[in-house]
């Protein structure tokens, strides 16, 4: 009189062809990449709890996921192309049905955790079907495991060492200058893996803010790849060997830097790190980092161009005492920043002779002129002054100017022009034009034949830790040749000797003229009865 539907018991196995994940050797590609390819092979087994006939088939719905617990996916079905897929799979009663579902495994940073298969079923409601028995599993979960290659315990324990130096060394005392053309840093790096093999191995970089990463080179051996991303302004993160950086393996390369235009420290620091995934004792884990440091000083690419509107001038010995003072010219002086740091407070500084023995003064200063709101020059010409602050000065008398013929600041007193450069950035550029006027009294009392008057010039920065010109201070010349006119005397026998030969010459030209007839004239009367 009663009937019940029958009950089942399923049994699901799950396998794995290959049994490991190799991501060493890929067997095939999906979407143009390089993977590992697998088959996991579900059988089911159903047997029923119910005496006498009952329906032998029956409909499940099956849904297979991989790596449920991951964010990221590293596995994939190949007919979804995603980490879950879902069937019908048709059984029947005490037998078994294997079903096939192939998926593949793509590069990922986690190699050390197995893939988890997690595979759900039920059986679709249908009223003349069969239910599944009351708490029976309706969950299979098992992990493939990743091929390590690390010996019978299957834990791979590495060693990893890792050296670094740069190219570049400065102390505080003696720091290291940054000049152009060369504004770069090297740093040499090896790795090496002394026992097993190291899977996701990465190099993590932090730098000082003073520096910028350019790029990286491995050296000798090109089999290794290494792929640098950053982490934020001053770090980057590169993987080594990936995915797995083998036993005895050792990569040398080259990381490069470019020093920061604007960002100016003392000193540059890195700290490189060296990790994995696999196991490391704690007494070898002491030489994965390395810390490099080094002082710096900035030298800033800063070029003074002079031109002047006269290089040789020559006293006239018959001018006139109201003649005395001689021409004006100008020394034009161009400060241009053509480096990429900006400086501030520099000073250009230039003597210009001025004075001789006896304060005699054969040059002058008229005019200072400069373009930008930016410098402020000031003259010191006051002759106390100027013989206290230039002690050293052996004063040239200009009766003694015949042997010497320079007038320099160590021969002259000079007058000192300071101009101050509050600021100059990137690419800007100062004018600074000084205008003199040469005495032409003194150099006509002089014993000379000609003087080459040497002015000075030099450039210098607030001497800081980060900004130093180092040969920029170095003093360059401006030269102005003055050469002494010759007045030439003119004998009196001379000009009577050519006056009396020019009144003779013209004698005789006017006799010739004379004995050609050129002042005969013919008389009216004579030419009319001629005619006649």
């Amino acid at each position: 009189m009663l009937s019940s539907r029958s009950i089942v018991q399923i049994n699901v196995s799950l396998s794995f062809q290959p049994h490991s994940i190799n991501v060493i050797q890929k067997t095939c590609q999906r979407g143009g990449r390089e993977s590992a390819c697998l088959n996991a092979t579900a059988c089911f087994t159903t047997v029923s709890r119910s005496p006498g006939p009952h329906t032998n088939s029956f409909n499940l719905w099956v849904s297979a996921m991989l790596d449920d617990r991951k964010l990221s996916a590293r596995a994939l079905f190949d007919d979804s192309s995603q980490r879950q897929t879902q069937l019908a799979v048709r059984v029947h009663t005490g037998q078994t049905l294997c079903y096939r579902m192939p998926f593949h495994v793509y590069d990922t940073a986690d190699y050390i955790r197995p893939i988890s298969f997690s595979l759900r079923f039920k059986i679709n409601d249908t009223e003349s079907g069969p239910v599944l028995d009351e708490g029976w599993p309706t969950t299979v979960k098992k992990s493939i495991q990743f091929f390590k290659d690390c010996g019978e315990d299957d834990v791979c324990t590495t060693d990893l060492v890792l050296q670094a130096h740069m190219d570049i060394s400065g102390t505080r005392q003696k720091p290291y200058v940054i000049r152009s053309p060369r504004r770069r840093l090297a740093v040499e790096v090896q790795l090496q893996n002394r026992l097993e093999n190291a899977y996701n191995t990465s190099l993590t970089l932090n730098y000082s803010r003073n520096l910028h990463f350019s790029s990286l080179s491995i050296r000798e051996n090109a089999n290794f790849k290494i792929e640098c991303t950053a982490l934020g302004a001053n770090s980057h993160s590169c993987n080594v060997s990936y995915p797995v950086f083998r036993s005895q393996s050792k990569v040398n390369f080259m990381l490069e830097f470019e020093f920061s235009c604007t960002s100016l420290h003392n000193r540059v620091q890195m700290k490189l790190h060296a990790k994995s995934d696999s196991v490391e004792r704690e007494d070898t884990f002491g030489d994965n980092s390395v810390q490099l440091q080094s002082f710096v000083q900035y030298e800033p690419e800063l070029f003074v161009i002079s031109e002047t509107n006269l290089n040789r001038y020559e006293v006239h010995p018959t001018r006139t005492a109201s003649e005395a003072i001689g021409p004006e010219f100008y020394t034009q002086l161009k400060l241009q920043n053509l480096g990429c740091y900006s400086v501030s407070n520099v000073e250009l500084r230039l003597l210009l002779p001025s004075v001789a023995a006896g304060d005699t003064v054969f040059m002058t200063i008229t005019d200072v002129s400069y373009n930008a709101s930016w410098v402020n020059c000031s003259v010191l010409s006051d002759l106390p002054q100027l013989k206290a602050r230039q002690r050293d000065v052996r004063s040239l008398h200009p009766e003694d100017m015949m042997p010497n013929d320079i007038l320099n600041c160590s021969r002259s007193w000079c007058t000192e022009v300071v101009c101050e450069v509050k600021q100059l950035l990137r690419g800007q550029f100062a004018l600074i034009r000084v205008s003199r006027r040469v005495h032409d009294d003194f150099f006509r009392k002089a014993k000379y034949k000609s003087v080459k008057i040497i002015g000075a010039y030099s450039l210098a920065a607030q001497e800081t830790n980060l900004i130093t010109l180092g040969t920029g201070t170095v003093w360059r010349e401006t030269v102005l040749e003055v050469l002494k006119g010759r007045a030439i005397p003119i004998s009196l026998w001379i000009l009577i000797g050519s006056i009396i030969g020019g009144l003779l010459l013209l004698a005789l030209i006017i006799f010739i003229l004379w004995k050609l007839g050129f002042f005969t004239r013919k008389q009216r009367g004579e030419d009319e009865n001629h005619e006649d």
